[in-house]
């Protein structure tokens, strides 16, 4: 059987052997789920649509005052409730 030697530490390579990670400056993920009761979707506007809802805000405004006109929404929403 051969001998391989293992070098620990590569003076060529720049990763530490370790890190040491500050949770007091960490950031929290404002993709990920926090309670479970919030999901977040990217979705890419075409740049006409981009300028006149110019915020998450007023595009969900106004997608929501177009599901409530529509009867299928209403049925499944009322389902689930």
């Amino acid at each position: 059987m051969n001998k391989i030697d293992i070098e620990l530490h590569d003076s060529d390579d720049e990763l530490l052997a370790e890190y040491h990670f500050d949770y007091k400056k960490a950031k929290p993920n404002r993709f990920a789920v926090q309670d479970g009761k919030q999901v977040s979707k990217i979705v890419i506007l075409d740049e006409d649509v981009a300028q006149v809802f110019t915020t998450p805000e007023s595009v969900n405004k106004v997608l929501r005052a177009l599901i409530d006109t529509m009867p299928q929404a209403i049925a499944a929403t009322q389902a689930h409730d």
